[in-house]
């Protein structure tokens, strides 16, 4: 689905959300999928929200200077939040429609896809300026980065391999028409990206050494969201259709399948704690899963329409952009 289409369907979404927003703040509470709260689940609770541009989407969060880049797709910008202070300390003028972020913390850059201008620009995250810009062909749904190699890649048609070191496309990877997310396990060198297809999506299994397709995996329907957790190897897809696929990285198979909230969006894993949270668009949450268990240990309420999401583990907050009332959600989760 192109981000047009896309548009339109969250505005409709938030604007269906405003009348339920009693009902999310009831439903607040740390709940497994079950409706019964686990003995081990964690307290979660948002400890700020943050105005930021229009329509936020895409976020990334640097785990060294605990940092967060939020990509305002209706004003053009990226808002720069402080870890500290939960405040926004700088706005960056980007392309049209920047919609997906990645940031590489070993060189402090931030890359943003811009969909409707076809680039991706790069700022540093010592200047907070836009150093580079880099010209793709075809509007990007998504972006990852991968800090040990210096490597970006980008989930155009096809999926553009953009060098770190000189912010040129260095390769492409024909893919299908549909691309939504893209990660990136550092630790193997492979790359994962979702072909947004209605029925039974799918992920290629892309080769960091190679750049070609060594694998493809069916998933849930309209899967857009893909993140990795590097020290399990397990890689979790967020699924339109209210699952998650969960995805074990040796065998590139599908070996869970979690149910989670109304139209499920974007991922982030915190390999740290193995804890993945997931976007709920349609019912304003977000769902906490143990990667130990598979299953959802906690529901959060948001703000309007939650789409990106990014965990900085060093900094122990998930922030969350809620496209539909322009702020990002920072959540902070304590074990009980």
């Amino acid at each position: 689905m192109r981000f047009t289409q896309r548009a339109v369907i969250l505005a409709t979404a938030a604007a269906a959300s405003l009348a339920a927003m009693t009902a999310s703040a009831a439903a607040a509470t740390p709940a497994s999928a079950a409706g019964t709260t686990p003995a081990t689940a964690p307290a979660c609770r948002v400890v700020a929200t943050i105005p930021v541009g229009s329509f936020p989407i895409g976020i990334a969060a640097d785990p060294r200077t605990k940092a967060s880049y939020v990509g305002n797709s209706g004003s053009q910008t990226v808002s720069v939040i402080s870890g500290r202070t939960n405040t926004v300390v700088a706005t960056i003028p980007v392309g049209i429609a920047p919609q997906a972020v990645a940031d590489d913390p070993r060189t402090s850059a931030i890359y943003v896809a811009n969909f409707e201008t076809q680039t991706v620009s790069v700022i540093s995250g010592r200047t907070n300026t836009v150093v580079a810009t880099v010209p793709l062909g075809s509007g990007a749904e998504g972006v990852a980065a991968n800090p040990r190699t210096d490597t970006i890649y980008v989930s155009s048609s096809p999926v553009a391999v953009i060098s770190g070191r000189t912010n040129t496309v260095v390769a492409t990877i024909p893919l299908g028409a549909e691309l939504a997310g893209i990660a990136v396990n550092p630790r193997t060198n492979t790359i994962y990206a979702v072909n947004e297809l209605a029925t039974t999506g799918t992920v290629s299994v892309i080769s960091g050494q190679t750049n070609t397709v060594v694998a493809t995996i069916p998933v849930g329907g309209n899967p857009f969201g893909v993140a990795a957790n590097p020290r399990t190897n397990t890689v979790y897809v967020a699924n339109g259709s209210g699952t998650v696929s969960v995805i074990s990285g040796q065998t590139n198979t599908v070996v869970d399948t979690i149910p989670v909230g109304g139209d499920p969006f974007a991922v982030a894993a915190n390999p740290l704690t193995n804890t993945i949270y997931v976007t709920n668009a349609g019912s304003n949450m977000v769902s906490v899963i143990s990667g130990r268990t598979d299953t959802v240990v906690a529901t959060i309420a948001v703000g309007l329409s939650p789409l990106g999401v990014a965990a900085n583990p060093q900094a122990k907050t998930i922030y969350v952009s809620n496209t539909g009332d322009f702020t990002v959600s920072a959540i902070t989760c304590r074990r009980r």
